[in-house]
């Protein structure tokens, strides 16, 4: 199920295309630099429950968020505070930056690219300012979430480690 259909109970996007099979695990990268950490340690049980999919989270220590994978964006949220996007083999992403951060208004985020722009690996999607959200009272830890995790049949994080853009953080087997 992916990320419309959970969140909004349909669909309001056209489907990406559905998971090719591939000789080995598919690879996604970090979006953000900073410390990754399991997806069970954000404190919001959207996330930390995985209700919306399994996943890995990010402790950002910089405000720029780059693409995982390429791909092409299905949302970008118009507040900058999240993106969406399906990679070339059909994994939904989910990009969060922060808990509750959908109430800044936008304030502090600045989007670099847009729904239905298609992306590459490591290009700039967003960027934020960390010092200005935590001093407004809010959480940066950025969820990194598979919105279709059951289309896969193990999804590995790589967590309790630094990470900068572009280093491995998950593995999804199909």
């Amino acid at each position: 199920m992916g990320f419309f259909q959970k969140l909004f109970g349909k669909s309001d996007a056209p489907s990406p295309a559905q998971p090719q099979p591939s000789a080995g695990p598919i690879q996604i990268f970090a979006p953000v630099a900073g410390q990754a950490v399991p997806i069970t340690q954000v404190s919001d049980p959207t996330f930390g429950e995985k209700i919306l999919g399994d996943g890995i989270a990010i402790k950002p220590s910089e405000g720029k968020i780059f693409a995982p994978c390429d791909g092409k964006i299905d949302m970008m949220f118009e507040t900058g505070h999240a993106v969406s996007l399906a990679s070339d083999g059909g994994v939904e992403i989910l990009i969060h930056v922060g808990l509750d951060t959908v109430e800044l208004k936008g304030k502090h985020y600045t989007i670099h690219a847009h729904s239905g722009d298609k992306v590459k690996k490591g290009d700039l999607l967003m960027e934020f300012d960390v010092e200005a959200i935590v001093a407004a009272g809010y959480d940066v830890i950025t969820p990194v979430v598979i919105c279709n995790s059951d289309d896969y049949s193990a999804i590995r994080p790589f967590a309790d480690k630094a990470v900068a853009p572009g280093e491995l953080i998950l593995e999804l087997e199909k």
